[in-house]
């Protein structure tokens, strides 16, 4: 069977880590069929898509709706490396999944609109299925409404051509959509747990993504909060594709 790859970009080791033990475990994949590829450490290798089942892009403290000019060197040029190969996923129509930054690389790529306007705040929300998410095959098993884990500066406020919505939250109207059979991108996390979204919480505690001093309250949300479905997702597209 062939390998999944995971791109990642986190240039913490400890939150790359982690993120990387996350899609394992919810995945149920055995390490050598999740092949990752750390973009922020260097030049984008060669990737022959044939190789893989799919592809799986993490989180990132990225924003690729900053403007050019204050974009830092690492993340101009992973954003030019990635861009040649997602023009391959889409036209090919290659298995792929975006988890938060994935809104923004297959979105922005796509032409979506990508912003500050629904951006949330670390913790858990609740997540609404359209109808065509409650019939897509990547979300069976799901229930109509679920909580998940979310924490990003930006979203987007304005759908790609041609673009499925599959869910929704009070906060941010697109928490996942679909392109074309086998494209899909997701706001909220589903490699996250209470622990893995903690871990966060130390690593980027002054990121921007919520006051410091309000860590511990932060915390006490996301201890309090039952998400146990969003790792379906990952589930479901290993079954799907693998």
């Amino acid at each position: 069977m062939r390998p999944f790859l995971l791109l990642a970009s986190r240039p913490e080791d400890v939150a790359a880590d982690d993120e990387h033990a996350a899609f394992l475990r919810f995945t149920g994949l055995p390490a050598e069929r999740l092949h990752r590829v750390r973009m922020e450490a260097g030049p984008l290798p060669a990737i022959d898509l044939d190789e893989y089942a799919g592809v799986i892009v993490g989180g990132s403290p990225f924003s690729s709706s900053d403007p050019e000019e204050s974009k830092p060197p690492t993340q101009r040029r992973v954003e030019a490396e990635l861009k040649p190969l997602l023009d391959q996923i889409v036209a090919r129509d290659v298995p792929f999944l975006g988890a938060c930054y994935g809104v923004g690389t297959l979105g922005a790529h796509q032409g979506a609109v990508i912003d500050g306007r629904f951006a949330e705040p670390v913790g858990p929300v609740q997540v609404t299925l359209t109808d065509a998410g409650a019939a897509d095959p990547l979300l069976a098993g799901l229930p109509r409404a679920f909580e998940a884990f979310v924490g990003h500066k930006e979203a987007c406020s304005a759908l790609p051509p041609g673009a499925v919505l599959l869910a929704s939250s009070p906060t941010c109207p697109v928490q996942m959509f679909r392109m074309r059979r086998h494209l899909y991108a997701t706001q909220f996390h589903p490699e996250l747990d209470a622990q893995g979204i903690l871990t966060r919480i130390e690593v980027y505690r002054h990121a921007g993504y919520f006051p410091p001093h309000e860590a511990d309250q932060v915390a006490a949300r996301i201890r309090a909060a039952d998400v146990s479905w969003p790792r379906l997702v990952l589930e479901n597209f290993v079954r799907l594709f693998g």
